[in-house]
């Protein structure tokens, strides 16, 4: 994969500029959330989706594109890769960051200690009160049983 590759045509490389010290391709044409747009065929697409399948080929079905190189407008292939968008919010920031606070909380939102005899951990790896989760427990088959005795 070049810059300025044949396989796009020469308006989507007016919208590119290379940036030599990240190796990415920089979008500065139309943007939208500061991810590039390009139309092809009358359609508005996202320049980075045309650039990888254009160069590299399909994206896989139920699979997104993410940004290795952390930039929204870099449209250069081999700075993309596609992966689930579990993934994708894993490896971006708000994911990190939401993993990082979740982490650092050492009380419920009650009030109640995260500790090794209080917490339990799903398999998603999200925390939740031991205690608070039998209370909610405790209220839904109150409710269950008021239900069927009526």
């Amino acid at each position: 994969m070049n810059f300025l590759d044949g396989r796009l045509p020469g308006r989507f490389w007016d919208k590119a500029i290379p940036e030599p010290m990240s190796g990415c391709w920089l979008w500065i044409g139309a943007t939208t959330n500061e991810y590039g747009r390009f139309n092809v065929a009358g359609i508005n697409r996202k320049a980075y989706r045309v650039a990888y399948e254009a160069l590299v080929g399909p994206i896989p079905n139920g699979l997104h594109v993410d940004h290795l190189c952390r930039q929204r407008c870099c449209v250069n292939p081999a700075h993309l890769e596609p992966v689930t968008q579990a993934e994708n919010t894993r490896r971006g920031a708000s994911g990190a960051n939401m993993a990082r606070i979740q982490l650092s909380k050492t009380h419920c939102p009650v009030g109640h200690s995260y500790d090794a005899i209080n917490t339990y951990v799903a398999t998603t790896g999200s925390r939740e009160c031991r205690t608070c989760k039998r209370r909610r427990h405790r209220e839904y088959m109150k409710r269950v049983l008021t239900r069927r005795a009526a």
